[in-house]
């Protein structure tokens, strides 16, 4: 494993983050193929065994399970300092609006519930899910902060926002002196490029790390053509994010195959490969052993600049789909599916 600093932190961490999203009690989530609290152990202690020090998780995952099973597996398997543990937090719900609940009240109910989940004093990295259209931007930088202040939080993340939306918040930050956002979770990989256009270049600009999530595209791009898996049959989500696409991407997956076949290595590290000479750390889920064992693989495969062309030349511009579709807003409004039964409202 190799390991690098998180953006203008003091974290180092594993070139690959572990995924959480698939492991939780499937009764209290979206997702039928989510693992049990046995099956998910195994693959965080391989993970561990292999060099991984990064795991991702969040509260809206089965209603927190996901947070409780990686928080009694690092319990058990390593020590605490020794592993950087990142979770996220949910905009505020209507039923909070209305009853009052500020921004700030929100973000500390949902860091001590998240603490009370993965059993932690406090979690390294602390990521704002999705934005919050109906909460001031100084409430949350300011609540973000009162975390960080409180020894709750090291360090602070944004997912799913545009590169304006980034920009503006640091700046905040840095007029009130607030802590600034060091990450950001969006949606990259091979066949999803748009952080190119923007995101990346301000992250480059000012050492913002770049974790992606969807990394392999929902398996996507780790599957020879006719291979498939209960996860890419049943994952409406992904299903809504790449299949308007799928005859375009699939010019680059068979070339990402076929590179495979000509290296002798799997499609997931010629996948994972390219994305690590993009970003500091991809989010690769992971759902069976070789998942994680393949990814790893992965940080030590150098692709050549004629390879790295070779991929990205079929490209061609991508409408924005999933949470980014409905980073607006009017679909603010509506509020995300993980937004709603997931959250357990505290009134004061």
């Amino acid at each position: 494993m190799k390991y690098t600093t998180l953006g203008n932190s003091d974290l180092k961490v594993s070139r690959i983050c572990m995924g959480c999203m698939g492991f939780g009690d499937a009764k209290n989530g979206q997702h039928s193929w989510t693992l049990d609290e046995e099956h998910s152990r195994e693959i965080i202690k391989r993970g561990l065994d292999l060099g991984v020090n990064f795991f991702d998780t969040a509260i809206g995952y089965q209603s927190g399970t996901s947070e409780q099973y990686v928080g009694r597996a690092i319990r058990d398997y390593a020590r605490r300092e020794d592993v950087v543990v990142a979770t996220k937090f949910l905009p505020r719900i209507q039923e909070e609006i209305t009853a009052g609940i500020s921004g700030q009240q929100h973000i500390e109910q949902m860091v001590n519930t998240s603490l009370k989940n993965l059993g932690m004093d406090y979690v390294d990295l602390y990521i704002y899910h999705m934005w919050d259209y109906e909460t001031p931007l100084y409430d949350i930088m300011d609540g973000l902060n009162r975390m960080v202040k409180a020894g709750k939080v090291r360090y602070i993340g944004i997912s799913n926002c545009f590169a304006y939306q980034l920009a503006k918040a640091n700046a905040l930050a840095e007029r009130e002196g607030f802590a600034k956002f060091v990450s950001i979770q969006g949606h990259y990989n091979l066949i999803f490029r748009e952080e190119e256009r923007e995101m990346a270049k301000l992250c480059a600009e000012d050492n913002i790390a770049m974790t992606p999530y969807s990394a392999l595209a929902g398996g996507r791009l780790s599957k020879h053509p006719g291979e498939t898996s209960k996860r890419l049959e049943e994952d409406t989500y992904a299903k809504f994010k790449y299949d308007a696409t799928a005859d375009q991407d699939q010019v680059i997956i068979n070339r990402v195959a076929e590179l495979a076949e000509k290296r002798d290595v799997t499609m997931t590290e010629i996948s994972l490969a390219w994305l690590l000479t993009k970003v500091t750390a991809p989010v690769v889920g992971a759902t069976k052993l070789h998942h994680i064992d393949g990814a790893v693989k992965a940080v030590d495969l150098e692709l050549s600049p004629e390879e790295i062309s070779y991929l990205e030349e079929p490209y061609v511009p991508h409408r924005l789909v999933g949470v980014m579709a409905q980073n607006t807003p009017a679909a603010a409004k509506k509020q995300h599916v993980w937004s709603t039964g997931n959250q357990k409202i505290e009134k004061n």
